[in-house]
């Protein structure tokens, strides 16, 4: 019998979440369905199954139970009705965005997100006839100030990318009902463990697996969850057909990664109060955004928001670009590698790296500075790492 995960905390759902026994077996932990397709026992069950009147498992783009599995952890972790496993986030966000916009469309975004993220909509939605607008999702009045009545979605990310703002999911999602538009939220910083914005009124979450949720630095992979079965229904239909599913052994390694989850999280949380709270005190850095530093704009709000700061840091160490390149040319302990959410500490330079394709004066304009340094703390010991940042502001 499985054990009814409704009640239990975040923590016992991310270690629960998915894990069935195998009736075949008994083995605890799940089977890797490695197979491109599946075999019927009848003509008339294969057309049965395409036309829905059987549930069962068809094609691998369409379904697989591993993957299954994992779309059914995440999905019990964000408090959502069911999730679609994709290979990348990238993957998630495009599979939202074809199953929620429409030719005509208009969408509201956060500024300072994930640079590929803003990429592709402001130049290849584009083509299509959608129009964006990106504003400081903070500011409610910046929001509310950018809807049209074409307005169909706003697409927030909170905390942001790299500049770790905080937006109100719960007001933004009144703003959006009122407008007659969808929320669409990336949670992919906080994750489920420290925020779940299908609670807040979102409608539809979405993440880089690729991050926290494997939290292994050796996969690539997204998930994207929704709030309805209608919206569900929408999601599902552009999921098949723009073939953006997952690899089975890619969702056998998230789900193995998400039992330790909130272990990971948490440890990288109080690792990052720490060092945030020395890079603020220390006479090289100019300035600090960590939501859980009571000098972040937005610290209420994470509190209220958030069940805690998280693991990402940004500063801006004194000298600018330049001093930021020696910083980061000499630490020892962390690695120089975009991406975030590992088991190990990385750090990165987004100006030049993860948002060098943005224009530089829509950058500025999104407080992504050019000498502003991502750090995604990791599960290492905070006396180290804080060590490692010692020695390389000494070259700045």
């Amino acid at each position: 019998m499985t054990h009814d995960l409704t009640r239990t905390k975040i923590a016992t759902k991310a270690v629960h979440a998915g894990q069935h026994k195998d009736p075949g077996t008994g083995a605890v932990a799940p089977p890797l369905f490695q197979t491109s397709t599946f075999a019927f026992e009848s003509c008339a069950q294969g057309a049965a199954r395409f036309a829905g009147e059987e549930a069962g498992y068809i094609y691998t783009r369409m379904g697989n139970p591993t993957i299954a599995r994992l779309e059914e952890a995440v999905a019990i972790l964000e408090g959502g009705y069911g999730g679609f496993g994709t290979g990348s986030g990238l993957a998630a966000l495009s599979t939202a965005l074809f199953a929620l916009l429409s030719a005509g469309d208009h969408l509201v975004g956060t500024s300072s997100v994930y640079g590929p993220s803003r990429v592709v909509i402001e130049r290849d939605w584009k083509r299509f006839g959608v129009e964006a607008t990106f504003v400081d999702t903070a500011d409610l009045d910046a929001v509310r100030g950018a809807l049209r009545k074409e307005t169909k979605l706003i697409f927030v990310e909170t905390p942001a990318n790299p500049t770790i703002a905080i937006t109100d999911i719960a007001a933004v999602a009144r703003i959006a009902r009122e407008a007659g538009a969808l929320l669409l939220v990336d949670n992919t910083f906080a994750t489920p463990i420290l925020q779940r914005p299908l609670s807040l009124g979102a409608d539809v979450v979405f993440h880089s697996m690729t991050k926290f949720l494997n939290g292994h630095t050796d996969v690539v992979a997204g998930m994207i969850v929704s709030g309805t079965p209608e919206i569900h229904e929408r999601i599902r239909k552009a999921h098949w057909y723009l073939g953006a599913c997952m690899d089975p052994h890619q969702a056998w390694l998230v789900l193995r990664g998400i039992k330790t989850l909130a272990m990971r999280v948490r440890t990288s949380q109080e690792n990052a109060r720490k060092v945030a709270a020395f890079l603020e005190a220390h006479p090289k850095v100019e300035w600090v955004r960590y939501p859980g530093l009571e000098s972040h704009p937005q610290h209420d709000l994470a509190a209220r928001q958030m069940d805690g700061p998280g693991a990402l840091i940004s500063f801006e160490v004194e000298g600018g670009h330049d001093a930021g390149a020696r910083l980061l040319d000499n630490v020892q302990l962390m690695t120089l590698a975009v991406s975030l959410g590992g088991i190990e500490t990385l750090i990165q330079h987004p100006a030049s790296m993860t948002h060098a394709a943005m224009p530089r004066e829509e950058r500025l304009e999104a407080g992504i500075t050019d000498g502003l340094v991502r750090v995604s703390i990791g599960c290492e010991d905070a006396d180290d790492l804080i060590a490692d940042f010692e020695q390389a502001l000494s070259f700045v």
